[in-house]
């Protein structure tokens, strides 16, 4: 990216690349990329809705702040890229941030725990603290076919509602947040509980403990999106930061 691509960005920009692209090494180095297969976008400030999403010909370990991909709503690159972009992604992405400005960041992912969960007919179950701070802001989506068809996404954005998660049924997960710090977090909270309930369900019905009642509800309240947010923002995503920076800083480049 030349001096005066950088002159070109809205103020902000910038942050918000190097974030994202953080946000792909940190699925790399967690195991949750599907070769190339899934997307992480996050709006541009700005009122035209453009957002930066992965070059398609790229693995996740390898995008930098400046690889990410400029396109708007209707999937056209704002600017010069070499790089393609997944049709798929563009559909899923454009249509929630079109139609939620509380979606600033969008995350969506393929992993073997997540894709398991949405292809259970249960659902997410309440049976782990990590499950409940997930579960009370989750929506699912019916299965369509690769997410291709622009049709779609009216009813994507009709599945979500007002939700910050999503189970895309027989498919895999999806987050948004008001930023890649939330989104992120959100979109580990998601894994990590379908993670959890892929191993409980092994051992099998017989002797799980169930929650006592009233409590799903206390982990709610204490697991709002305000709370979130400040744990995110001011906690978890520094840190995650520091341990990208320890690992390989070339993301911000």
């Amino acid at each position: 990216m030349s001096l005066q691509d950088h002159t070109m960005m809205a103020c902000g920009e910038w942050e918000r690349r190097v974030d994202l692209a953080a946000a792909y090494r940190l699925v790399a180095l967690f195991g949750w990329d599907d070769l190339i297969f899934t997307h992480l976008s996050v709006r541009v400030p700005g009122p035209e809705h453009h957002f930066l999403i992965n070059p398609y010909d790229m693995m996740f370990d390898e995008i930098t702040a400046s690889s990410l991909v400029k396109i708007d709503v209707e999937g056209n690159p704002v600017g010069a890229s070499r790089h393609p972009v997944n049709p798929a992604g563009f559909t899923i992405h454009s249509a929630i941030h079109m139609a939620r400005e509380d979606a600033q960041a969008v995350m969506h992912l393929h992993t073997p725990y997540g894709q398991a969960v949405s292809a259970m007919q249960c659902g997410l179950l309440p049976f782990t603290q990590t499950a409940m701070i997930a579960g009370h802001d989750i929506a699912y989506h019916d299965y369509e076919g690769i997410a291709t068809d622009l049709d779609e996404r009216a009813r994507l954005v009709h599945d979500i509602g007002e939700k910050h998660s999503m189970l895309l049924r027989n498919h895999g997960t999806l987050a948004v947040g008001a930023s890649v710090a939330v989104c992120f977090l959100r979109i580990y909270f998601l894994e990590r509980a379908c993670e959890a309930q892929v191993h409980m369900l092994a051992a099998g019905w017989n002797g799980l403990n169930k929650p006592v009642r009233g409590v799903e509800h206390k982990v709610a309240l204490q697991s709002a999106p305000q709370a979130m947010g400040q744990a995110a923002e001011r906690l978890a995503w520094p840190a995650l930061l520091r341990k990208l920076d320890r690992i390989d800083p070339s993301f911000r480049t």
